[in-house]
């Protein structure tokens, strides 16, 4: 894998497993046009068991949509997605129960009560109702949000639903949890909870994609960190390799590194310039 940083390539070997079914995840040449517009164009990267990986990028980069084509939301153009060891699109069913989504705007049933809610997804994935409630219940008092328990979900502000849609991602303990901006709306405490809950899930074998653009997030959680900008990874490293690569060019955090791998540092200078003499 070549990192590539404002100019500078660094050659990092590559890993190799002894069978392709030691990965969660692999991603191989994904494509995705809508048009003319290339919103991914051949991406790849892979998940292995207990890692979190940072898919990180610009608005537009292309995240979202290589999030659904793994959800199969999306059909590629081209390329293959494996996860567990099948093909995404030749065993959507079972894969789907691998699966553990936390969407950017919560995806949930507004017109239920979170219980109601709870009980059909367990109920629909064959899950043992005993646990089940022990589970939510030690879920909904640790996100502080047991009082809700009863209140249909349209009436709950959106941490409130967010931490609702968590729930769901973790019921059926999923070997992958997919998660697009997972602290939208979380207050401190339940930000803080959540980390924790996901240290749990990689300490007992589970996988994390997660999108953010928060970059303290992404430094703090993540083992590797894939960067996507026009659609195409331009970087990927553990944080160590990022970090020395910023600090050889002139960098001094991950925020720095984003910035100029996605080309945006300069057009920064420019507009804070034109703001001062506006300012002043």
């Amino acid at each position: 894998m070549l990192i590539f940083f404002n100019g500078i390539f660094k050659k990092r070997k590559a890993i190799t497993m002894k069978s392709e079914n030691e990965y969660v995840l692999i991603v191989k040449d994904l494509k995705k046009r809508f048009g003319n517009v290339k919103a991914v164009d051949g991406i790849t990267f892979n998940i292995k068991p207990g890692e979190i990986y940072g898919l990180l990028g610009p608005n537009g980069a292309g995240k979202s949509t290589t999030i659904k084509c793994i959800l199969n939301l999306l059909i590629p153009n081209e390329g293959t997605i494996t996860i567990m060891g099948t093909e995404s699109r030749l065993d959507n069913t079972e894969i789907k129960k691998k699966i553990g989504y936390v969407a950017e705007e919560p995806l949930i049933f507004k017109s239920l009560t979170p219980k109601e809610m709870f009980n059909f997804l367990a109920s629909i994935r064959n899950l043992d109702q005993a646990k089940t409630q022990k589970k939510v219940a030690d879920l909904l008092e640790s996100l502080e949000a047991t009082q809700y328990y009863d209140v249909p979900i349209v009436a709950l502000s959106k941490g409130n639903k967010q931490k609702m849609q968590i729930i769901s991602a973790l019921l059926h303990n999923p070997n992958l949890l997919i998660l697009d901006e997972p602290l939208n709306g979380l207050d401190v405490r339940s930000s803080r909870v959540f980390k924790d809950i996901l240290k749990i899930h990689i300490k007992n074998g589970g996988s994390v994609i997660l999108c953010t653009h928060i970059m303290d997030i992404a430094q703090d959680l993540c083992d590797r960190i894939g960067i996507i900008n026009n659609g195409i990874l331009i970087a990927e490293g553990q944080m160590d390799e990022l970090r020395k690569i910023a600090q050889e060019a002139g960098a001094t955090s991950l925020e720095d590194v984003f910035l100029k791998l996605t080309e945006q540092s300069e057009s920064i200078k420019n507009v804070i310039n034109k703001l001062k003499e506006s300012i002043e």
